[in-house]
C-alpha cells in the first residue's frame, strides 16, 4: 500500500475555504490549519514531516506556508486547528519551523489581488530518521534540505486559492 495523504477540510483539486485562508496581508480568513490524515507509511518510517508550499508566489522561489518535522511515526493525523500559537494540538515532539511569513506555524493562502489562483501543495514525507535537528527558528529552506536526504516516500495533494 502506497503512502496517501487526505483531508476532511480540503479536497484535492478544490478551492481552499475561507476558514483556512490567512488573516493578514489583505486577506480576512480564519487562518485555521486544516485536518490532515494519512495511511500506508513504509515499514521503515521513523517519523513524518509535513510541508505546505505555494510554487506560484511572485518571489522567484515560491512561498512556504507550513512546515512540521519530527511528527512521530505512530501519528496518522493532525486535527483541524492543530497549529495554534497559544495551544498546540500537534503530536508530542513535533516541531513547526519558520515559514516565509517569518514565524513558525500555519499560515494560510493569501495570494496577491488579481493573480491567478495559486496552487498550495500539501506534502507528507515519511522519513528514515526519528528526528531532524531543526527548531521553530529553522527556516523552511533548511527543512527542505534535510527532507531531501531523509525522505523515504512522500504523498501530496494540491488545492487552489485566488482573490
Amino acid at each position: 500500500m502506497a503512502l496517501s495523504l487526505a483531508s476532511t477540510s480540503l479536497q484535492d483539486g478544490g478551492t481552499v475555504p475561507d476558514r483556512h485562508v490567512f488573516s493578514s496581508f489583505g486577506c480576512t480568513g480564519g487562518n485555521v490549519s486544516p485536518e490532515l490524515h494519512w495511511s500506508g507509511a513504509p515499514a521503515e518510517t521513523k517519523s513524518f514531516a509535513l510541508t505546505v508550499y505555494d510554487p506560484d508566489a511572485p518571489t522567484g522561489s515560491g512561498w512556504w506556508h507550513w512546515t512540521i518535522v519530527n511528527i512521530p511515526a505512530t501519528a496518522s493525523s493532525l486535527s483541524e486547528g492543530a497549529s495554534h500559537p497559544a495551544k498546540s494540538g500537534l503530536p508530542t515532539g513535533a516541531v513547526e519551523a519558520r515559514t516565509d511569513f517569518g514565524s513558525a506555524g500555519y499560515g494560510g493562502p493569501c495570494p496577491p489581488e488579481g493573480d491567478k489562483p495559486h496552487r498550495y501543495i500539501f506534502t507528507l514525507h515519511a522519513l528514515k530518521e526519528p528526528s531532524l535537528p531543526l527548531t521553530g527558528e529553522s527556516p523552511s529552506a533548511q527543512v527542505g534540505y534535510y527532507l531531501h536526504f531523509a525522505t523515504i516516500e512522500k504523498a501530496s495533494f494540491t488545492v487552489f486559492y485566488g482573490k
